[in-house]
């Protein structure tokens, strides 16, 4: 069995779907409630990783753990090493950890420092591991989402400059790979799209699939660190907008690794418009 935190997001939703599809046992982990109905055959259960204990349940007779935390705790003191032992204690024996790129590209930077915490705890917990490391999310779009339904603009910093950004969906498919397949113990997998991507390209790229013309305007970084600090901590609003404005070489470069491992190219932005477009309209 394979047990899947974060099983409602936009990672963990289309893995659990993925899993089911090919006939896995699987618990979808949430703190909440689904709010929608899992695959048949999926069991659910509530729990928060801030209390490694509300898991134990969940993790009878599962041989598979995909780990994902939540932002508020990485931003704090984070019970990763007391989850791991409670994961090996129960008899899994493989661990798929979700990261970021930027735990590797931003080794100075505090926003990014929990997550290599995460992961040093991880190769250290004597189980089989893989890190998965995206750059940014395609569905990070969803936040222009309301403005372009209403307005039919995109407002964001940065607008020329491009990233690699990944669809969640390929990092389902990948960590799926993973946690069923051999050979992807002790390896770390960078994630990202088939080509880097700006601001104003995708609000085009909403627009033509939409149908109609999206209009971008360019913030400040001042403007969209104000928008950030309301839902986001200041070192993590900081850290996000040094890359958008400022990316590496590193994280300009498109990864061979979502071919390397599902044999195929990974998805455009364009795909992941289409298949969203419902949200914009």
């Amino acid at each position: 069995m394979i047990v899947v935190t974060g099983a409602t997001g936009n990672v963990g939703r289309p893995l659990v779907e993925a899993l089911a599809a090919v006939g896995e046992r699987v618990t979808a982990v949430s703190r909440r409630p689904t709010g929608t109905e899992l695959p048949e055959g999926v069991r659910h259960h509530q729990a928060d990783l801030a209390d490694p204990g509300s898991l134990r349940p969940a993790l009878d007779g599962a041989d598979a753990l995909f780990l994902l935390f939540a932002g508020e705790l990485l931003t704090g003191e984070q019970p990763v090493r007391e989850l791991l032992e409670t994961a090996g204690s129960a008899g899994v024996r493989r661990v798929v950890v979700l990261s970021s790129q930027a735990a590797v590209t931003r080794p100075q930077a505090i926003s990014h420092a929990p997550l290599r915490a995460l992961e040093e705890a991880v190769r250290a917990s004597g189980l089989d591991w893989t890190v998965l490391r995206p750059g940014g999310f395609d569905s990070n779009a969803f936040a222009w989402a309301e403005s372009v339904r209403t307005r039919r603009t995109v407002a964001a910093p940065f607008g020329d400059v491009g990233l690699p950004v990944v669809d969640p969906a390929d990092i389902a498919e990948v960590a799926a790979a993973t946690l069923r397949g051999r050979g992807h113990a002790g390896r770390t997998y960078e994630l990202t799209g088939p080509a880097p991507v700006s601001p104003r390209q995708q609000a085009r790229t909403i627009g033509d699939a939409l149908g109609e013309p999206v209009r971008f305007t360019e913030l400040s970084r001042e403007q969209a660190r104000a928008e950030m600090l309301r839902f986001m901590p200041e070192p993590v609003a900081d850290g996000t907008l040094d890359i958008l404005g400022e990316p590496t070489a590193a994280e300009q470069r498109v990864s061979p690794d979502v071919e390397r491992v599902l044999g195929r190219p990974p998805r455009a932005f364009t795909d992941w418009a289409m298949r969203n477009i419902a949200a914009f309209r």
